[in-house]
């Protein structure tokens, strides 16, 4: 079976399909003058976000079986083309929601303590201190829009900074928001009332 990594993922994965002899891996870029010449004789193709596997792509690759998408999100996937072609479309929920919920935070710290901003001040060799107080994490409400896997990844994390944590997410159960002790509120509600707005939503027609 002809493995096609389109784009860079982990050298510990792509060392792990290398482990069965009966597979030979291949890696290209995403550019399509590079990946379409690799798709004709594939059964699996391995992408990220770069790139976009629509019904041209597809066509391009008669023996394809399956697309894996390294991440959550699958709106670079034309499902619908896939499916009529009876190509399989995986993802994988979980996989780096500990990453991003981690940059999360990295980015409502740097934006609190105006981080980007001091280190371009430093670099231009002023010495501003008194524009860059910025503001403690502690107490301020931080509004998740989406608590899927990586929302409730954020939510554990933010409790340690001592967070307020408002959440909306229609698909998500009562119960599920009381056991992490997140009030669930409107949509509205919950852009009037929050500090900080993070969004946590895969991209569908819907959102």
């Amino acid at each position: 079976m002809k493995i096609v990594v389109a784009e860079r993922i982990s050298k510990k994965g792509v060392d792990l399909l290398r482990e069965e002899p009966k597979w030979r891996v291949v890696e290209t870029e995403p550019a399509r003058d590079k990946l379409i010449p690799e798709l004709k004789d594939a059964d699996a193709l391995l992408i990220r976000s770069a790139v976009q596997a629509d019904a041209a792509l597809l066509e391009a690759a008669p023996k394809l079986q399956v697309i894996g998408r390294a991440g959550i999100g699958v709106d670079n996937v034309d499902i619908e083309a896939a499916t009529k072609k009876g190509v399989l479309v995986m993802n994988t929920p979980g996989g780096n929601s500990v990453s991003v919920a981690e940059h999360t935070l990295a980015l409502m710290l740097a934006m609190a303590r105006s981080v980007p901003q001091a280190n371009e001040s430093m670099h231009a060799g002023r010495w501003e201190k008194k524009i860059f107080e910025g503001r403690e994490l502690r107490g301020k409400t931080l509004g998740l829009l989406g608590l899927g896997r990586i929302g409730v990844e954020v939510v554990k994390r933010a409790r340690a900074l001592e967070l307020e944590i408002l959440a909306h997410d229609p698909y998500v159960p009562a119960l599920v928001a009381r056991d992490l002790n997140v009030e669930m509120v409107s949509l509205d509600e919950l852009f009037s009332r929050s500090d900080f707005l993070s969004l946590h939503t895969p991209l569908t027609a819907e959102t």
